[in-house]
C-alpha cells in the first residue's frame, strides 16, 4: 500500500479551516500543510504573539500562504465565545476544524469556570467551540471536524463520579480521561450528525509517540529527562505526527467516524491508516452520559437543524 504523505493532500483551495492550538507542534504542522494546499487558514491560538510568529514562518516556508491568527483560550469559556462569535462574523462557512490544542499531566488546577485544567482545555472547550461553531460548519457542502487524541485514552476511563478529579487525581490518568473523552465526543458527534441527516462528518485522529513540546509544557521538572530519552529513543518526527490529522481531515472518501493513527509498531510511527480504539471508546451509553454532562457544563447546546 503506497505511504500516504503531506504531499497527497487533495487541492483545498477555496476551503477555510480551523485549527487550534497551531503556534507551534502538531497543530503549527497542520496549519502550514492546510495552508500549502490552498486552504485559508485561522490559526486559534492562546498566545497571540506566538501565533504571530508561527504564522509569519508559515509565510516564509509557504509563500502565499493564507493564514489568519486569533485568540483562543480553550480554558476560559468566555474566550471560547467570543472566539466563536468572531469566527462567524467574519466567514460565512468553516470547511474544517481541527480541535488540537492541549495540555498534558498537569498538575490539578481549575479553571477560571472552575473545571479541572485538562478535562477543560482538552474536552470542554473544544465541545463548547464545536457547538458554538456548528451552524458555520453546517453552512459548508462537506463539513469535516477532527479531534485529536491520544493512544494515552488506552489506560483512560471516564469516571463520571469524579470527573473534575475533586476526590482522587493523577495527572496522567486525568490526562488519558481527557483523552478518552476526545474520542467518544467525536464518534458521539458523527451518531448524531449522521442521525439529523448532515453531511458534517467527524473524525479522530492520535499522532503516535511524536517529538512535540507538549511533553515538556506542563509535566513537572524531574519527569522531563526521562521524556526527552523517551523522545530521542522512540519519538517520530512532528511532520510524521500531524499526518493522522491530516489524511483524517483531507481524504475525500474516509468515512465518518474513522480514527486515523500511525500504521507502525504498535501505532507509535509510520504513515497514517485507519486503526481501532480501545474497547472502552466505543461505549455508547458512556458516549451519550459525556454529551449530557458537557452540555450541562459548558452551557452550550448542538443545534444540527441551523446552516
Amino acid at each position: 500500500m503506497a505511504r500516504w504523505t503531506a504531499a497527497d493532500i487533495p487541492d483545498q483551495s477555496g476551503r477555510v479551516a480551523v485549527v487550534t492550538g497551531a503556534n507551534s507542534g502538531l497543530g503549527l504542522i497542520d496549519a502550514r500543510e492546510l495552508a500549502r494546499a490552498g486552504a485559508r487558514v485561522v490559526m486559534a491560538c492562546r498566545s497571540l504573539d506566538r501565533a504571530q510568529a508561527a504564522a509569519a514562518r508559515i509565510r516564509e516556508s509557504v509563500p502565499g500562504a493564507q493564514v489568519a491568527v486569533a485568540q483562543l483560550d480553550l480554558a476560559a469559556l468566555d474566550s471560547v465565545r467570543a472566539f466563536a462569535a468572531r469566527i462567524a462574523a467574519e466567514h460565512d462557512r468553516l470547511d474544517l476544524l481541527i480541535n488540537n490544542a492541549g495540555i498534558m499531566a498537569a498538575p490539578r488546577r481549575l479553571t477560571a469556570d472552575g473545571f479541572e485544567s485538562q478535562l477543560a482545555t482538552n474536552h470542554l472547550g473544544h465541545f463548547a467551540l464545536t457547538g458554538l461553531l456548528l451552524s458555520r460548519l453546517l453552512a459548508a457542502p462537506a463539513p469535516r471536524v477532527v479531534t485529536e487524541s491520544s493512544h494515552m485514552h488506552r489506560i483512560g476511563r471516564i469516571d463520571f463520579s469524579d470527573l473534575q478529579g475533586e476526590r482522587r487525581y493523577s495527572r496522567w490518568l486525568a490526562y488519558a480521561q481527557s483523552k478518552l473523552a476526545n474520542l467518544m465526543f467525536a464518534f458521539e458527534l458523527q451518531r448524531r450528525a449522521s442521525e439529523a441527516g448532515t453531511p458534517l462528518r467527524s473524525m479522530a485522529a492520535h499522532p503516535g509517540y511524536s517529538r512535540t513540546n507538549l511533553q515538556f509544557a506542563a509535566p513537572p521538572r524531574h519527569e522531563r529527562p526521562i521524556l526527552a530519552v523517551g523522545n530521542a529513543l522512540f519519538g517520530q518526527s512532528a511532520d510524521m505526527g500531524a499526518l493522522p490529522t491530516l489524511y483524517a481531515a483531507t481524504v475525500a472518501d474516509l468515512p465518518g467516524g474513522s480514527y486515523v493513527g500511525p500504521g507502525r509498531v504498535l501505532e507509535q510511527r509510520g504513515h497514517p491508516k485507519v486503526v481501532r480504539a480501545a474497547a472502552s471508546a466505543y461505549r455508547q451509553d458512556d458516549w451519550r452520559r459525556l454529551w449530557e454532562v458537557s452540555e450541562e457544563l459548558t452551557g452550550v447546546r448542538y443545534d444540527f437543524s441551523e446552516g
